[in-house]
């Protein structure tokens, strides 16, 4: 069987973010089968469709191919003033720009994420309602919430709780199972 071919997308640019280290994580290991490429984004300008009239950045270019040799997504979202980062956002703002969205229409995706208290619940039900509109087809279950502060990360950001570890590792088959689903 071909190899299953994720683009993980972190909301967070921070270096010692929680949401990169849980991309980190499934990055490392991911069931056999599957293979796990985290998307650069420090570098991708906001969105202005005065860019889309000159010769694209470099980084929105690379963003774009990444997620045009994706099968699915991984999307790791933290929240923001109770919504999704601005980082996540514009980086589906410059994929569904693409003719008739077709870098982002009917495509499997997974949703992630840590936070404080509810662990970014609130910011992932919002990305949720943006991957209705994107056409994006989401894995519904299981839904990862981390609370970022409860002791499951390292100070570096590393996920080390390993029933969360459990968790990430159950959603990375379910999304194989459906991105498998989905292509058929």
């Amino acid at each position: 069987m071909e190899t299953l071919k994720i683009v993980g997308i972190c909301g967070s640019l921070r270096k010692n973010s929680t949401n990169l280290g849980l991309l980190r994580y499934a990055q490392e290991h991911a069931p056999e089968g599957m293979e796990i490429r985290i998307a650069e984004l420090k570098e991708v300008p906001f969105f202005n469709a005065d860019l889309e009239l000159e010769d694209r950045p470099s980084a929105v270019q690379t963003l774009l191919r990444d997620i045009e040799a994706a099968d699915a997504l991984l999307l790791a979202c933290p929240e923001y003033n109770y919504s999704l980062a601005p980082a996540l956002k514009n980086a589906l703002d410059w994929a569904s720009r693409e003719k008739d969205n077709r870098l982002l229409a009917g495509k499997p995706a997974a949703i992630l994420g840590s936070g404080g208290g509810l662990g970014s619940a609130r910011a992932q039900y919002h990305l949720r309602q943006v991957c209705v509109y994107l056409d994006l087809r989401v894995l519904n279950k299981p839904e990862i919430f981390c609370n970022a502060f409860a002791g499951g990360f390292d100070p570096s950001g590393n996920l080390i709780d390993v029933e969360l570890q459990k968790l990430v590792d159950s959603q990375l088959e379910e999304l194989q199972s459906w991105a498998h689903k989905i292509r058929t």
